[in-house]
């Protein structure tokens, strides 16, 4: 897969199919970039399981961390990094352990290994790298435009609303 650009049917499949989410590298600092992501991603109705060896047992946003993938008491389905790239083959392995496989593997702006994302695609795992899930919800859901923001999605289908706070869902092409 070339994973220096994504069709938007490829990214929308993904935020339309996943319903559980792992934050690795979850923050309770309120300011961190994952914690605004979680908060997003609750508020569109995943369920997120902060995953932080440091903060094992507290709470982020009302929701328990766990000290690792292999810790969280249901099946994941999709597994965002918020860690630096060079940590990715090991999340990768970590995420080959479990059972069931989740279904997607999203790598954070600027975390991308070729390598690991080929291990994780030969198990049937589809993933994304150097992309937000939240940036790409809201410019496919044309969320991202209420701030001017050219999303490069147009359209006059009037929204669908899906559960969550203002979540107008995911249109795929």
């Amino acid at each position: 897969m070339n994973h220096d650009a994504y069709d938007d049917g490829y990214i929308a499949g993904i935020l339309d199919a996943v319903r559980t989410i792992a934050v690795v590298g979850a923050s309770a600092n309120d300011v961190r970039p994952s914690y605004f992501v979680m908060k997003y991603l609750i508020g569109k109705g995943y369920e997120v399981f902060p995953v932080n060896p440091g903060h094992a047992g507290k709470a982020i946003l009302g929701r328990t961390t766990y000290a690792s993938l292999a810790d969280i008491p249901v099946a994941i389905d999709m597994v965002d990094v918020f860690r630096a790239s060079a940590a990715v083959p090991a999340i990768v392995e970590d995420v080959l352990k479990l059972e069931p496989l989740p279904k997607v593997i999203w790598m954070q702006l600027t975390v991308r290994h070729d390598e690991a994302a080929a291990r994780a695609e030969a198990a049937g795992i589809k993933v994304v790298m150097n992309r937000c899930p939240k940036i790409e919800y809201a410019r496919l859901a044309g969320e991202i435009g209420w701030t001017g923001v050219n999303s490069g999605v147009l359209s006059s289908k009037r929204p669908v609303m899906r559960q969550g706070f203002q979540s107008f869902g995911i249109r795929a092409k």
